[in-house]
């Protein structure tokens, strides 16, 4: 006896008898088909986006932030730029402080830099979240990616990692007036005074870096690579995935075992 074919199940295959087809195939409850079958077309997507079908699991308790590109600030940036934008940031972070799962966040940087106080505010709102944070410079982290890689509580950087620090930069119209300067000097002042507070550096070993005239042909400026950063006490170590995933969990025990002792003696 041939049977008679009778159209496509949701999945795309033949379905050649129509005999008990909801109950076997389109159950009430979709939680309770078998994984495979939830999301039929992950694996293709994960291909398709990521060149694997097979995504490692991450530790629920450790939140990581990328941020890469260009910091996207109040313009929108050039549709050929890779960016980040504030506004995806800043909701993360917020509910990286709420959320009681997570333990510790690990920043991952690799930026060329952008909107100056996008990125300061940025960086303030990783500094002022009471739970562990880490950051690991990877590539680069130019102009104000660097008081994002100081903002952790410990900073790592690749050994090929470079840090560009240079004096703030303006675009468009700019007014020849004392009081543009003023304001140059005090939105200058606000990013020296972050990344002193928030690393080891000398005040003034970061000016000079910024005002240096050797590294460019026709720019101020510094650049430090890897241990160059460290000397200079902006980073805090040399390393990479590993040392920094070791170092978060290390602050995180530390945390836990101070809460418990507050406890303990409450």
């Amino acid at each position: 006896m041939t049977k008679e074919f009778t159209g496509f199940d949701y999945f795309g295959k033949i379905r050649l008898d129509g005999n008990n087809y909801n109950q076997q195939h389109n159950p009430d409850n979709p939680s309770e088909l078998p994984k495979q079958q939830q999301n039929p077309n992950s694996d293709l997507m994960n291909i398709t986006a990521l060149g694997t079908n097979n995504i490692p699991e991450k530790e629920e308790n450790i939140h990581i932030l990328t941020i890469i590109g260009h910091i996207e600030g109040h313009m929108v940036s050039p549709p050929q730029n890779k960016s980040t934008k504030y506004e995806h940031i800043i909701p993360q972070l917020v509910a990286v402080e709420e959320n009681p799962k997570i333990e510790g966040l690990l920043v991952v940087l690799n930026t060329v830099g952008g909107d100056v106080e996008a990125g300061l505010a940025i960086s303030e709102l990783i500094n002022s979240l009471s739970k562990p944070k880490v950051t690991l410079v990877l590539g680069g982290s130019h102009s104000i990616g660097v008081p994002l890689a100081t903002s952790g509580d410990y900073s790592f950087i690749a050994p090929s990692g470079t840090m560009t620090i240079h004096p703030i930069r303006m675009n468009g119209l700019v007014i020849g007036v004392p009081q543009t300067f003023n304001y140059f000097s005090k939105m200058q002042d606000r990013i020296i005074d972050f990344v002193v507070r928030t690393s080891k550096v000398n005040r003034k070993t970061l000016i000079d870096l910024m005002n240096s005239t050797d590294e460019f042909a026709n720019d101020i400026g510094t650049i430090l690579v890897g241990k160059e950063a460290v000397e200079h006490n902006l980073i805090n170590e040399v390393g990479g995935l590993e040392s920094s995933l070791k170092k978060l969990k290390e602050l995180i025990s530390y945390r836990t075992a101070a809460r418990e002792e507050q406890i303990i003696k409450n």
